[in-house]
């Protein structure tokens, strides 16, 4: 056994069956860390961005913080009450993505699902980033180190997440809710310290750069709204539940929008009561901490469990950028590898992505949360829209029961995020928000790209023209010289190829093709296999743990045993595409078979190469 392998084994753990799926579903109270954290953990920030604007205009300005919280927090209700629709009417979970594209059209669903991925990435990087501000905060020593931290932090994240759903759930529930349970602390003896009437230092003098107006209140109200950013995401989840999995994700749902309303308006509040300013390198809850606890343990633990929260923020996108790149890539808009399970059952390929991705920005913003907090919340509430807007055409069109009061909330909760969405990308568009606006229909075109490719390899390779194609069955031959295996993908023009190449080569010649997850309909395989290609048998093997190229090993090894003391040939059929970059496009499936084939000196290994 090479090295790779058991260090995979050791970092991820034994493969998984696919049987074992309904196994890795996740408690509500687990859903709530796994699925809800990203908008938990919104309160460590979020008020500090409302301060940031508000500042600007003199410590008078600062008062403001809290009648703005009241309003994204009414908000924070009405999209709440509009997912809980969504849910309702998508029981096996029903994302922005596919609300949008089944109801709306195509390309408002691929701007929905464009506007999400890129929301979940700059989520990651935000989470990051603030929860390595979260350590450096405690520890100043260690800000010099803060784009290194936040890359170790990234990989840890990433490590955890690739050892599956249910691994992921247990290792992130006990930091959440220890911060759940430290912010309701902090709050609880800050208001009991108010009441009994400690004295609270006044407002330092603070210059006034801005005068107030509609447009900076606004300004604040969108900076504050990063609160809302991840509410999404147990509705796009709901198959991560237990069953009733609908039923689950919906009592979740109020249980996070009751915890992430109660903890934003406590800290607000306090940061009003205790006149808190922002500071460079410190945080509004460290410095809320700081005044509340003093330096004490119990300030430090807060700190640390509000970095672990952030950290595992970045988790709602690692639940959900891998199932929304796999609904895209099932239609044909990205690659198809992100489609792909990996051996402990999660998309493994869009977790590795979502990192790399995350881990650029990190690299080029540095680690600074407020470099990156103008770029965030632009994608989220583009799909908080056309998902709520497609959810009232889905009632008008279904009509079920109680329609006209679903359709009237959503309908409440596409205009309200339409305004919201409006107000965030005028108040932050010349600080960075350009930059998502430009990036969503450049990755909408990279998507529709990628489509007519796989519909020109579709067109190129399809063999529904083909004419029925007849054969003299090969007789058997009494001693076989050249037995040969043709691995079989799908019955395509390359295939065809293949297995006439076989024929003038071999004297026994069987076919071999991995049905993965019961993926392959088998009845329409065979009729059309005995149309084009009679003569040769073709075997179809199941494979439990998803993988293709161990059960084509282990059946060549089993032919051979059949015909010992000659020279197998295993032929593979592949495509060649018009452009190198095309080639990413595709399951790299051939080039590790014959890796793992060649391993064996008495076999010959021969690919068909057929040029699109």
């Amino acid at each position: 056994m090479s090295l790779y392998p058991q260090i995979k084994k050791f970092l991820l753990g034994k493969s998984l069956p696919t049987s074992a799926h309904s196994e890795e579903r996740l408690s509500n109270a687990a859903a709530l860390a796994v699925l809800s954290s990203d908008a938990l953990s919104s309160v460590a920030y979020a008020t500090e961005e409302i301060l940031l604007v508000l500042v600007a205009a003199g410590s008078g300005a600062l008062g403001l913080s809290l009648p703005i919280a009241i309003a994204i927090i009414i908000l924070l209700g009405i999209v709440v009450l509009s997912y809980r629709q969504t849910i309702r009417a998508y029981p096996k979970g029903g994302g922005s993505y596919i609300v949008a594209r089944e109801n709306l059209g195509i390309y408002p669903g691929l701007v929905a699902g464009g506007s999400l991925m890129i929301d979940y990435i700059l989520t990651v990087t935000v989470s990051i980033s603030a929860g390595t501000a979260a350590l450096t905060s405690a520890i100043p020593a260690l800000r010099p180190f803060t784009v290194s931290l936040c890359l170790i932090f990234i990989f840890l994240l990433m490590l955890a997440n690739l050892r599956g759903v249910k691994e992921s759930g247990r290792i992130f529930m006990i930091p959440t809710y220890g911060f759940i349970a430290s912010i309701f602390v902090l709050i609880g003896i800050g208001l009991f310290k108010h009441a009994i009437g400690e004295e609270v230092a006044a407002y330092p003098p603070i210059p006034v750069h801005e005068g107030l107006s509609l447009f900076f209140i606004l300004r604040a109200f969108s900076a504050g709204c990063t609160a809302l950013t991840g509410v999404e995401a147990i509705s796009d989840g709901v198959l991560a539940f237990k069953e009733p999995e609908w039923k689950n994700a919906r009592i979740t749902l109020i249980y996070l929008g009751v915890i992430l309303g109660l903890m934003f308006i406590g800290i607000t509040y306090l940061s009003n009561m205790y006149h808190l300013v922002p500071e460079e390198g410190q945080t509004v809850v460290s410095l809320l901490g700081r005044e509340i606890l003093g330096n004490g343990p119990f300030y430090y633990f807060v700190q640390i469990v509000t970095l672990l929260v952030l950290l595992l923020a970045a988790n709602t996108s690692y639940a959900d950028f891998p199932r929304l790149c796999y609904f895209l890539a099932r239609d044909g808009f990205l690659p198809r590898q992100l489609a792909l399970l990996g051996d402990r059952l999660v998309y493994s390929n869009g977790i590795i992505l979502l990192s790399i991705c995350a881990g650029i920005l990190v690299i080029i913003f540095k680690g600074q949360v407020n470099a990156v907090i103008p770029l965030y919340a632009v994608g989220v509430f583009t799909s908080f829209t056309l998902s709520q807007a497609g959810m009232v055409r889905h009632w008008f069109q279904s009509r079920e029961s109680n329609w006209r009061a679903s359709a009237l909330m959503n309908g409440l909760g596409a205009i309200a995020t339409a305004v919201v969405l409006g107000v965030i990308i005028s108040t932050k568009f010349l600080l960075g928000a350009w930059l998502v606006v430009v990036a969503i229909p450049v990755v909408v075109a990279l998507f529709i790209t990628i489509r007519q490719h796989y519909e020109h390899v579709a067109e190129r390779l399809s063999v529904q023209d083909m004419a029925p194609r007849s054969y003299i069955p090969r007789p058997k031959p009494t001693v076989v010289t050249h037995p040969a295996v043709v691995v079989v993908g799908q019955l395509n023009r390359g295939t065809v190829e293949a297995l006439d190449y076989a024929r003038t080569i071999a004297d026994e010649i069987v076919a071999v093709h991995v049905d993965i997850n019961g993926s392959t309909d088998r009845e329409k395989l065979q009729s059309k296999w005995r149309q084009l290609e009679s003569d040769i048998p073709l075997e179809i093997i199941d494979s439990p743990y998803r993988s293709v190229i161990e059960p084509i090993v282990d059946f060549v090894a089993q032919f051979e045993e059949r015909h010992p003391d000659v020279f197998t040939t295993i032929v593979i059929p592949a495509f060649v595409t018009r452009n190198w970059w095309e080639g990413l496009l595709h399951n790299q499936t051939t080039l590790f078979l014959k890796t793992a084939l060649r391993a064996k000196k008495s076999r010959v290994v021969s690919t068909v190469r057929y040029y699109l």
